[in-house]
């Protein structure tokens, strides 16, 4: 997940569309090569913890878990950090804290989607000291992801998701490039798969911005990756098309970020048939809806979205979520969505960071948990069975 500023500029961008007078409307919708058509398959659905669970105890960790198996979902994502795994040098591996979310997810008859990234201070490049620089050798960073593969291919995760967000400064520092994010991917696909022939390798989760700065957007940074091959290198591409305060099946005549799917004139699904693989599944790895943070929330109301706010209500989270599985169910080329995420950070209203769960912070359930389980039990009894 991104830095407060990102998700400031994207309130402040959706805002900017109801303050120019932009028509919004409700438009729901009912090395190996991986095959270029992609396959029919049934929507998988998750929620997204990030780096939330290695932290807790074997309680939280239950407590976490749970609210999947309350809404109904089947997958968890998760940071597999090669930080924590190999923090003092290449000879040393420590798998307890992920072998514990394994384990419990398991349990649970979940699915684990690790986030193979993160660098250790050993294998920074000279001069990069964040967790979030990229690594100085891409091959030792592709001996991690083989290692991985190793231990918990017998425990049934097969699908890698390779970095989070590398088009953001923020997740690929000193900047993103992707010249080294495609070297990366090249390298880590081809070990995870010698590794497990079955690998099911994701494009790192893609962030939808504008591309300024040393920021890239996603059409931008997939099509620089997919000139180099990149995209011959993946199962699928991921993606985070957060759209608050408007529902994901809202269309405007800009096109929003749930739009940038396959519906935009420089769509994802555009830039892959460009390049040679139309059809190429898109998960989208994250997407959520602070309720809670700087400023007056919105409920969705145009009079009531303003370029101050930057969350919305309770009731506009869960109409939201429950939307959401609706129109990924419905974008043909969606095969996944995952909710961000479980549970409240905290109740510090200096950030929206910590207003992303379906539960509160005191455990307390908010609206949108039960209009997510709801949705999904709808999918069910509508024979697209959530896999």
């Amino acid at each position: 997940m991104a830095k407060n500023h990102r998700r400031h500029r994207l309130f402040a961008a959706v805002a900017a569309l109801v303050l120019t007078g932009t028509v919004i409307t409700a438009c729901t919708k009912h090395e190996p090569t991986p095959s270029p058509v992609a396959e029919s398959k049934p929507l998988r659905i998750g929620i997204a913890y990030g780096n939330r669970l290695t932290g807790l105890s074997d309680k939280g960790l239950a407590s976490a878990l749970d609210v999947a198996v309350e809404v109904g979902a089947r997958w968890v994502r998760a940071d597999l950090s090669w930080r924590d795994v190999q923090p003092d040098g290449p000879g040393d591996y420590r798998w307890r804290q992920f072998d514990r979310i394994v384990a419990a997810a398991a349990k649970r008859h979940l699915t684990v989607l690790p986030i193979l990234g993160y660098t250790p201070p050993w294998a920074r490049p000279a001069g990069c000291d964040d967790e979030k620089c990229h690594p100085a050798d891409p091959a030792a960073f592709a001996d991690f992801a083989a290692a991985a593969a190793q231990r918990y291919a017998p425990s049934g995760i097969h699908t890698w998701e390779v970095w989070n967000e590398p088009n953001l400064p923020d997740f690929w520092k000193p900047a993103p490039d992707p010249g080294t994010y495609t070297d990366l991917l090249r390298l880590t696909s081809r070990a995870l798969r010698h590794q497990d022939p079955s690998a099911y390798v994701i494009f790192g989760g893609l962030a939808a911005v504008h591309t300024g700065g040393t920021r890239i957007s996603q059409s931008d940074f997939l099509a620089a990756v997919s000139a180099r091959g990149g995209n011959r290198f993946v199962n699928a591409v991921a993606y985070h098309p957060y759209t608050f305060p408007y529902l994901p099946s809202d269309t405007t005549g800009r096109g929003t970020t749930w739009e940038a799917i396959d519906s935009a004139p420089d769509s994802l699904e555009h830039v892959l048939s460009v390049y040679g693989t139309p059809g190429l599944p898109v998960w989208i790895t994250e997407y959520g809806a602070p309720t809670g943070g700087p400023g007056a929330a919105t409920d969705g109301r145009p009079e009531n979205i303003l370029s101050t706010t930057k969350h919305v209500t309770e009731e506009r989270q869960a109409e939201i979520a429950a939307d959401s599985v609706r129109t990924a169910a419905g974008t043909p080329h969606v095969q996944a969505l995952f909710w961000f995420s479980d549970h409240d950070l905290g109740t510090d209203t200096s950030s929206e960071e910590n207003f992303f769960g379906l539960r509160r912070a005191d455990g307390s359930a908010k609206p949108a948990l039960g209009a997510l389980r709801r949705a999904v039990a709808a999918l069910r009894d509508e024979h697209v069975h959530p896999s």
